[in-house]
């Protein structure tokens, strides 16, 4: 429905209510629930029927909003805070191909830029059943629908719905993470007045690793919390909140701080109606993160990101320069039976959100125990000549800069010391995966150690 109809229609349904009132008014009350992003508008005639009200209001009940972070978090807040019982939704339709790799030879590979703007179209299709839409580790969003049953003498007369989206987005080598909150889908039908009912928004840091870092607030040209009418979104249902953290307060040597950006969205009925909790409260919740890594880009001042995990994308198809180690990867991912060093139980992390694979920099000797055990295993499955002069490396998953490469075994004593895999492959095709793998690194500022991660993806 087109927003400059709405409030045509609204003053025409505000109308029947107005004229019933008489010298007794009637109980009047409100019932809103809080659910997915779906525009979709109650429907009173299945409220009409007998009990629904009833079941309605027993569930809301039993009901209690809590924030939830994306189920890709990685960081201090992983462990601390609830998360998502589902994956994020990562992809909106005919994004990938607008940011794929064309026909680039291997010397040329190059990933592009992660994505640092959102559109409101895009969050929306985005949260298409799901909690949060990651289009990036820079551009990240959730959101909300509200939908009020208007009830007279316990009867549904009326209802309405409302849409508040939660665009996160942070510019690149910045350290002010944007929150712009976009209020859209205004509908309402039958007798209500909805143009009366209140909305307050309001958003803080509620957790922070190191406790005592300090953040700068602003961007919405009043304080929070920011209070509007129905009435008053309809003309301008937009505002922003920044964030902005210095560097010198990180502690270790990426100057790292971790934290928990919390929205709190309450709706409240007009004067003369009553309601029935829940109306809001803490929806989701965001994880910024803030460093100052001397081995990622802008070093001097450092930068923020959105503390989760995404995915570095390798394709299998024909055009593809890295697409045999594509095809490696998917092979341990789909049938790690038949990869080599041959192990019935083999698991490899990285392709699901609970088990992401962690960057090893600083520590070079571990790397180098990676490379040396791949080797190794190359050799005695695929022969002393392997490298068929040359022509081909020994491709090993996990890759040998993370902490969960070959050698992970010798510090982890969960880990089976076969669970891993190798093959000897096109040495160009390994040479691409690589410089993918290194940008990868760069463009997403990944961290060393155990508080980053980040997935792998194959496509074709």
């Amino acid at each position: 429905m087109s927003a400059v109809l709405i409030p045509a229609l609204l003053a025409a349904v505000v109308a029947p209510l107005e004229s019933a009132q008489g010298s007794e008014e009637p109980e009047q009350e409100v019932m809103t629930a809080v659910g997915p992003v779906d525009g979709k508008l109650p429907d009173l005639d299945e409220l009409r029927k007998p009990g629904a009200v009833e079941r309605l209001r027993a569930s809301q009940e039993e009901r209690s909003a809590q924030g939830e972070l994306p189920r890709e978090t990685v960081g201090p807040a992983r462990e601390a805070m609830p998360r998502a019982g589902a994956d994020s939704s990562t992809e909106v339709e005919g994004e990938a191909e607008a940011r794929g790799r064309g026909g680039l030879s291997a010397a040329a590979v190059t990933l592009p830029e992660p994505a640092h703007t959102m559109t409101p179209q895009q969050c929306t299709s985005g949260l298409a059943g799901k909690k949060f839409y990651i289009r990036s580790r820079f551009a990240v969003c959730s959101g909300n629908t509200f939908k009020t049953v208007w009830l007279r003498e316990g009867r549904p007369v009326g209802a309405s719905s409302f849409t508040v989206l939660a665009i996160g987005t942070i510019p690149k080598d910045s350290r002010t993470m944007t929150v712009v909150y976009h209020f859209t889908s205004f509908v309402a039908t039958g007798v209500h007045n909805a143009r009366g009912m209140r909305i307050s928004t309001n958003a803080k840091i509620t957790k922070s690793w190191p406790a005592r870092a300090r953040y700068k607030h602003g961007g919405v040209g009043t304080s929070m919390p920011v209070r509007r009418t129905w009435a008053q979104l309809l003309d301008g249902g937009k505002f922003k909140h920044t964030v902005y953290a210095a560097a010198d307060q990180g502690s270790g040597s990426d100057k790292s701080i971790f934290a928990v950006y919390q929205p709190t969205i309450k709706a409240t009925p007009p004067p003369g109606w009553g309601e029935v909790d829940p109306v809001g409260g803490d929806l989701f919740m965001l994880p910024p993160r803030w460093d100052k890594a001397k081995y990622l880009p802008n070093s001097a001042k450092g930068a923020a990101i959105f503390s989760v995990s995404t995915a570095l994308k390798y394709s299998t198809a024909g055009s593809a320069p890295e697409k045999d180690v594509a095809k490696h990867i998917k092979l341990a991912f789909t049938n790690p039976g038949r990869t080599q060093p041959p192990y019935s139980g083999k698991r490899l992390p990285g392709r699901v959100a609970d088990e992401p694979l962690t960057r090893l920099f600083k520590d070079k000797n571990r790397q180098k125990e990676n490379y040396n055990k791949s080797r190794y295993n190359c050799k005695k499955h695929f022969g002393d000549n392997y490298t068929d002069g040359g022509r081909k490396e020994c491709d090993e998953f996990p890759f040998k800069t993370t902490y969960e490469g070959s050698a992970a075994s010798k510090y982890d004593y969960r880990v089976h010391p076969k669970n891993f895999s190798v093959k000897a492959l096109d040495k160009k095709s390994n040479g691409a995966a690589g410089t993918l793998l290194g940008q990868y690194y760069r463009k997403n500022r990944l961290l060393d150690g155990p508080d980053d991660g980040f997935l792998v993806k194959i496509t074709s």
